[in-house]
């Protein structure tokens, strides 16, 4: 089922790309099979080849479907969310968010399953390919879009729930004065602008919206929006302006300007 994700047309224009999508795609019987080889490809190295990790990659997703669950669902983010997807195969192959998340995914369960020194090393790898370092204790949900991604760290004990939209740049930590349970909640739907510092364990509520360039120190209450450094709520800590449409879902980055009155370029 997984070729419906293949557009031959790229072969057709772009005959050059015949082997490379043999190789990648259409020579696997699976989507799970797929995926292991383009993983195993990005992060091998002399001494870590790509036969071995194809083969530990192939065991983990074997016998862990929910990741495969999960890695269609961010597929069908980066489609329906970002308009420079030209297409499934497209992110399958090339966006480093898609690939650093669904490297992730493998990385946590071996995590769960104490595997942690392997565990680390793929985020090590992952890091070091894609620029993009999330601790393999985090846990993130389904329909997750890291977009562009570079930059993009996320501390062991943060939470990322379904459906949100990171930009680059973006850093999920700790304040740096906390032990244990020390990283954000990020709900179902936020949307998380470019450049933004959400620190310590607070809860970003769902459906919210954090600005590009924002520091976020306090909880931020489902539906609203916060901006600045350090971050406040657009219209006021009392009475602040709700967000109508998910912006997870909607990428609308920019809506929150017509509430100020001073912004002038």
């Amino acid at each position: 089922m997984y070729q419906e994700y293949l557009r031959t047309s790229d072969v057709e224009q772009e005959p050059i790309l015949s082997s490379y999508y043999y190789s990648s795609i259409t020579s696997h019987r699976s989507l799970d099979s797929a995926l292991a080889n383009i993983l195993s490809v990005k992060l091998s190295t002399l001494t870590l080849p790509s036969s071995t990790l194809f083969e530990l990659f192939t065991s983990v997703l074997q016998e862990s479907p929910e990741i495969m669950e999960s890695a269609k669902q961010d597929l069908l983010a980066a489609k329906e969310r970002d308009p420079a997807c030209l297409s499934y195969v497209h992110c399958f192959l090339s966006f480093k968010g898609f690939l650093a998340c669904q490297s992730h995914r493998i990385a946590h369960k071996l995590w769960t399953q104490d595997r942690k020194i392997l565990a680390l090393l793929i985020q090590n790898r992952v890091s070091e390919a894609f620029a993009v370092d999330i601790h393999p204790g985090a846990k993130i949900g389904r329909g997750v879009l890291l977009d562009h991604a570079t930059g993009v760290v996320i501390g062991e004990t943060a939470v990322v729930g379904d459906n949100v939209s990171i930009l680059h740049g973006v850093t999920l930590g700790g304040t740096g004065k906390q032990c244990g349970d020390r990283h954000p909640k990020i709900g179902d739907g936020v949307l998380i602008g470019a450049g933004s510092c959400i620190l310590g364990n607070i809860t970003i509520g769902e459906g919210a919206k954090v600005g590009s360039g924002s520091v976020v120190l306090k909880d931020v209450p489902p539906r609203t929006t916060a901006v600045g450094n350090p971050a406040r709520l657009i219209g006021g800590k009392e009475n602040p302006k709700r967000v109508d449409k998910i912006p997870g879902l909607t990428m609308d980055q920019t809506s929150y300007l017509t509430e100020w009155s001073d912004y002038v370029i």
